[in-house]
């Protein structure tokens, strides 16, 4: 499950610190045997999700293998606002990992052979939809385009300012902010002001989309040493693929002519790929028990980055907005055409701090129980340009001070009765935020599933539901930290239909 954020980058959103959370998480991925044991794999094997955690357990196979996998996300996202509920939801259907695998019997002593694998898994998903509305009678985004907009003339606005490219100076081209010099030639041309009504006489609505995935494909092998010690290695390569729209809206009720609504949209994509490559070994010091552990070094992604925004308006009829040409009649809406800023294209690279994982299996004749910890360190995300004279260094430091490394749990079992399979599992990713800072992202998960194997062939269904804890979002903030916060929590149910077939 993805981290539960609603990142954008643009003038009025969150930072890059929360960008690279969310491309830089992932969760449990691999076979619906896997994930039915709450994602619980580092001491297991012979199962083609280790090519992803622990290459080590691909060295138990005996035979070769291929298999395909099946799965669908639901989200719910449910927003509480000014005292306004909402709930919105998206669900997709995806492949979310397939492999291959070959097994290269050595009748040598010592040496017994290994496996070679090939295998795609789908590591992070970011669909997800969210609506929230409510009456604020604090303030209006508006009073934070004045904000941005105050210390500067106009020629913030024109073709290579700073605002050219900007919700903020979409609002002044809507002719929702303007300098006080419109109204008073006396007055200064670098303080701002706007026609709209007072903030008691609106509200807000915002409408949310996400859209993508990560996934990772895998090269790795593993070999096995008198079926006591498990040694694996492999290299993953990652795509990366985030889409974001916002369609933010402010409806107003003014008793004099004025503007009646305010529609912003923001699109943003964020595309790329990364490489890794992942250590592992397995113990099994008596039958009953295997010990394993893995190491995954560092992604280091090469990113491309869109971002456009649009902004119309309908003002009520008869309203002529005042200028040195005697006024512009704003009486007709834009809203089906309105105006827009250019396409900003950026590249630059984001490196995603390793994993260390440690598990241990216990093993009877009907079953096991299996667990995992795995340590990562958020505050060691960061951004490199590719452009010379821009960095990122503000944007790192922020990372390091907000985040704060994190140990991660999961525990799985299954029991087993001729050719069926019962598995159960829990699965906690733990709050990545500093502790002094109002913010928590952990995701506790609950997962189960069943299974049917043959000499042949098997199938294993699993059933994962995750919820998070409630978190804030932003549409605006002000330079003192202030501004309308929404309270969001996400529930997730997915499934996953995994087929294998032996040779």
């Amino acid at each position: 499950m993805a981290i539960p954020l609603f990142i954008f980058q643009s003038a009025k959103a969150q930072s890059y610190a929360e960008t690279a959370l969310i491309l830089g998480g992932t969760a449990p991925a691999g076979s619906a045997r896997v994930q039915a044991l709450g994602g619980s794999q580092t001491a297991l094997g012979a199962d083609y999700s280790s090519a992803l955690s622990n290459p080590a357990g691909l060295g138990m196979y005996n035979r070769g293998e291929f298999t395909f996998s099946l799965g669908f996300n639901d989200n719910q996202t449910s927003s509480s606002y000014y005292g306004s509920r909402n709930s919105d939801n998206r669900t997709v259907f995806n492949i979310p990992g397939f492999s291959y695998v070959w097994n290269f019997p050595n009748r040598s002593e010592g040496f017994i052979g290994g496996s070679l694998a090939f295998s795609f898994s789908r590591t992070n998903d970011f669909n997800r939809q969210a609506l929230y509305s409510g009456s604020n009678l604090n303030k209006s985004i508006i009073d934070y385009f004045i904000e941005q907009s105050n210390g500067f003339t106009t020629d913030q606005f024109l073709d290579g300012g700073y605002h050219y490219n900007s919700p903020t100076g979409l609002a002044y081209h809507n002719f929702l902010i303007g300098p006080l010099s419109v109204e008073d030639a006396n007055a200064p041309d670098d303080i701002y002001f706007t026609y709209a009504p007072l903030p008691d006489r609106q509200n807000e609505l915002e409408e949310i989309l996400v859209k993508g995935a990560t996934n990772q494909w895998n090269i790795s092998y593993g070999g096995n040493i008198e079926d006591r010690f498990f040694f694996g290695a492999g290299v993953g390569v990652t795509s990366l693929r985030y889409e974001s729209r916002k369609d933010y809206i402010e409806r107003y009720n003014a008793d004099v002519p004025s503007v009646e609504v305010m529609h912003l949209t923001e699109k943003l994509t964020i595309t790329g790929t990364g490489v890794n490559a992942t250590l592992g070994a397995i113990g099994r010091p008596i039958d009953e028990i295997q010990i394993g552990v893995s190491y995954t070094t560092p992604t280091a992604y090469a990113l491309s980055e869109s971002y456009e925004a649009a902004m119309g308006t309908r003002w009520e009829q008869g309203f002529i907005y005042p200028s040195p040409d005697g006024g512009v009649d704003l009486s007709t809406s834009n809203l089906d055409d309105p105006i827009m800023t250019d396409i900003i294209m950026s590249d630059y690279r984001l490196t995603i701090p390793s994993k260390l994982r440690g598990g241990i299996a216990y093993f009877t004749r009907y079953g096991f129980i299996t667990g995992d910890v795995e340590y990562t360190n958020p505050s060691r995300l960061r951004y490199k340009s590719n452009i010379g004279g821009l960095s990122f260094e503000e944007d790192n430091r922020e990372i390091s001070d907000i985040y704060r490394p994190t140990v991660n749990y999961r525990v799985g079992a299954e029991f087993r009765k001729n050719m069926w399979r019962l598995r159960a599992g829990y699965n906690l990713l733990t709050n990545a935020f500093d502790k002094r800072l109002n913010a928590d992202n952990s995701v506790s998960s609950i997962t189960g599933g069943v299974g049917i194997r043959t000499p042949s062939f098997y199938i294993d269904l699993a059933v994962i539901h995750g919820k998070t804890q409630p978190y804030p979002y932003r549409p605006y903030s002000f330079a003192d930290g202030s501004g309308p916060v929404a309270e969001f929590t996400d529930r997730t149910a997915r499934g996953v239909l995994t087929v294998g077939f032996t040779f």
